[in-house]
């Protein structure tokens, strides 16, 4: 099986098409799927074009990584929407940054218990 079967295959689970390779059985195919597919997220290959992150998606990653946090939704999403407005990033990592330096001002401090 070519690289440009297997990948896909491993990423969709397809066991019945990873048990057509020779010498693998249901359970190795499962354990391939199940082992292999999020470090194939990163992968790609011939023909396919990568997936972009959408600039929604970051910000939305920021609100709740800001939520684990303890802070409190609304507070969360103000903060990444100023953060956004002032960075104007779409990169995760600085735009959480930009997000709790904002939160971290005496008057916009909102964390939970």
């Amino acid at each position: 099986m070519s690289v440009e079967e297997l990948v896909p295959a491993i990423r969709t689970g397809d066991v019945a098409r990873l048990t057509r390779i020779p010498g693998v059985g249901r359970k190795t195919a499962e354990r391939m799927v199940v082992e292999l597919k999020d470090k194939l997220e990163t992968v790609v290959v011939a023909g396919e074009k990568p997936a972009a992150a959408s600039p929604a998606g970051v910000e939305a990653d920021v609100v709740s990584a800001l939520i684990n946090l303890g802070y409190e939704q609304r507070a969360a999403e103000s903060a990444v929407s100023e953060a956004k407005r002032t960075a104007g990033t779409a990169n995760f990592e600085k735009l959480l940054r930009a997000a709790l330096h904002g939160l971290s001002a005496p008057q916009t401090r909102k964390a939970v218990g």
